[in-house]
């Protein structure tokens, strides 16, 4: 088998992963140029899991970039960056962005930033975003993006987390053409030093522990240091029920050759077509859709700053996207403002993750561009699709029906006592372990729950397997809010809940929104003694700590909450007053 070129059906693919998974991974790993080239496809661990590409050394950095400059294709569009926000825009070849790349992995190496040592990297989708997480790759260090989103509390949490030896940032982010201050944030979250981009038109004077980050790139450009497979490329935080941020470790060989290998099975493109995701750098789609997997496949990645409404159309148009990766909620937008779509000749396909797709949207969206819109389901634990549509494999799943699983995972559903269903009952969607190459390795400093069942991966997520195999996913069992596509855990917003005076008990729950998907509703028991102005305070309050983004608008008073006899919140009766209400 030779994984550049395979002649196959989905059938026979998803056959070949679970028949002989030493067999085709290996292949697979062949796209990738290896230091040197693994041992074995993996080895089991004592817990089950796999440890991928044993032996081999490479670099997926050298793989994003030079390997593509070496085959000359040097002066073709790597990079391509939009930003509405600020009424800017700028393009980069591969050689122009390695030759950037290089350089700021050299001033990492001045700023004493050593292999296995933590970046974290505070941008919002701007270039230097995305060079700062290469020259890391490059340099073997491991960054750590963070949404630039989070009120200082919550980046302070996850800087700590990490312990990094630097952190990158900001000085303003922008909105609709006006600038807001960044860097007093980081400030406020963190002593570490900084690196600072200055933004055009919204500079900031930097303090004595401050470095410019166009000063670093004008070091001595660096070669790829070559890496175990097994080494973690990078770590990044996702919300649980718990409230506190979890890291998930995400290792180099194994997610390099999953991405390559799902440009061609998923999303079918190659070499010189233009991929367009919308997700910020700060989430997985970002990671793995918005900048690795385009550049190991030889694409053009487009990477938008403030792209709503009307101007993800536009740049799809101007740019020649080939494929669009979304989320329901841009989709959701668009149809609402009613923005039909200019024509779109090389758009071939819409794919949607991050929450469950509208019927209606996505039968909108194909109408008006007369392209398919397809989803897939999968989770910042996987970096990839678990299941899906294979486009480059001829074979579509529509939104709302029942979707393929992807080489390599073998799914089940399971009972609350983590018993196997047989198919067509329905329960939560598992994983049988190991999982393939690209997943989790674990999460940092902690043991992942989402191992609690022996033998298999837990998704939180509530669906059922077809007797063919295909998979629907219904609803989540966890307590972890979808809003426009980011995960935020009910626990975080509870907490800063809780720190108000005038709170004796709350609890969270979701609600549906026509825009946003999901929208946070807070229940909470006053305190005798608390104000007229309690809910409005408490809305200001979840802002200043979690950030704008979170949307909280609705504070439901109440004398008790709901609970079983264990004491613990019946949520399912708070939803059922929410839509009665």
């Amino acid at each position: 088998m030779d994984g550049t070129a395979w002649p196959s059906t989905y059938e026979a693919e998803y056959a070949a992963s679970l028949e002989d998974p030493q067999g085709y991974w290996m292949a697979q790993s062949r796209v990738l140029d290896w230091v040197r080239p693994p041992q074995a496809g993996f080895v089991l661990r004592p817990d089950g899991q796999a440890g991928w590409f044993p032996g081999g050394m490479l670099n997926l950095c050298a793989n994003a970039l030079d390997r593509h400059v070496a085959a000359g294709r040097g002066e073709q569009a790597a990079l391509i960056w939009e930003s509405p926000a600020c009424g800017a825009s700028d393009m980069f070849t591969y050689a122009a962005l390695l030759a950037r790349v290089a350089g700021f992995a050299g001033g990492l190496r001045a700023a004493g930033v050593e292999p296995g040592d933590r970046v974290v990297i505070c941008l919002p989708p701007i270039p230097e975003c995305f060079v700062a997480m290469l020259a890391c790759a490059r340099l073997g260090a491991v960054h750590v993006v963070v949404f630039a989103g989070f009120a200082p509390a919550e980046l302070a949490r996850r800087i700590e987390d990490v312990d990094p030896k630097l952190v990158i940032t900001a000085s303003a982010t922008y909105r609709a053409g006006r600038a807001t201050p960044l860097l007093p944030g980081v400030r406020e979250a963190t002593q570490r030093k900084l690196v600072v981009v200055q933004r055009p038109g919204a500079p900031a004077l930097l303090g004595p522990a401050e470095s410019d980050f166009a000063t670093l790139e004008y070091a001595e450009p660096i070669v790829p240091v070559p890496m175990p497979a097994t080494a973690p490329l990078y770590i990044l935080h996702t919300s649980g029920t718990t409230g506190r941020p979890k890291g998930v470790v995400r290792d180099t060989g194994g997610h390099g050759v999953v991405l390559a290998q799902s440009m061609r099975t998923v999303y079918g493109l190659g070499a010189g077509e233009v991929f367009f995701t919308t997700a910020d750098p700060g989430w997985v789609v970002g990671h793995s859709y918005g900048l690795y997997a385009p550049l190991l496949a030889g694409c053009a990645t487009v990477l938008a700053e403030g792209a709503v409404g009307r101007a993800v159309w536009d740049i799809c148009a101007r740019h020649r996207v080939a494929v669009l990766f979304t989320s329901p909620s841009v989709l959701r937008a668009l149809r609402l403002a009613k923005a039909a779509p200019p024509p779109l000749p090389p758009l071939r396909r819409i794919f949607l993750a991050g929450e469950r797709a509208d019927a209606g949207d996505s039968a909108w969206a194909a109408h008006a561009t007369g392209v398919k819109v397809l989803d897939h389901w999968w989770q910042t634990e996987t970096g990839s699709a678990m299941a899906g549509s294979f486009a480059g494999l001829g074979d579509y799943a529509a939104p709302g029906s029942s979707l393929r699983p992807a080489p390599g995972y073998e799914l089940c559903a399971l009972d609350v006592q983590g018993q196997e269903l047989p198919p067509g009952h329905a329960g939560e969607i598992a994983v049988r372990l190991p999982l393939p190459p690209g997943c989790l390795t674990g999460m940092w400093g902690a043991t992942p729950t989402c191992f609690s069942y022996s033998g298999y991966y837990r998704s939180f997520d509530y669906g059922v397997i077809a007797p063919d195999g295909g998979v629907s996913i219904l609803s989540r069992t966890d307590d972890v809010l979808n809003i426009a596509g980011r995960r935020l855990g009910a626990g975080e917003i509870e907490a800063a809940i809780a720190d108000h005076p005038g709170v004796m008990a709350c609890a969270v729950i979701a609600a549906p929104h026509r825009l946003r998907g999901e929208e946070p509703v807070g229940f909470v028991v006053p305190h005798p003694e608390a104000g007229a102005k309690l809910q409005p305070e408490i809305i200001a309050l979840v802002r200043e700590r979690l950030g704008a983004f979170v949307g909280l608008r609705r504070i439901v008073l109440v004398e008790e909450l709901p609970r079983t006899k264990s004491g613990k919140i019946i949520r399912q009766a708070l939803s059922v007053q929410v839509v009665f209400d």
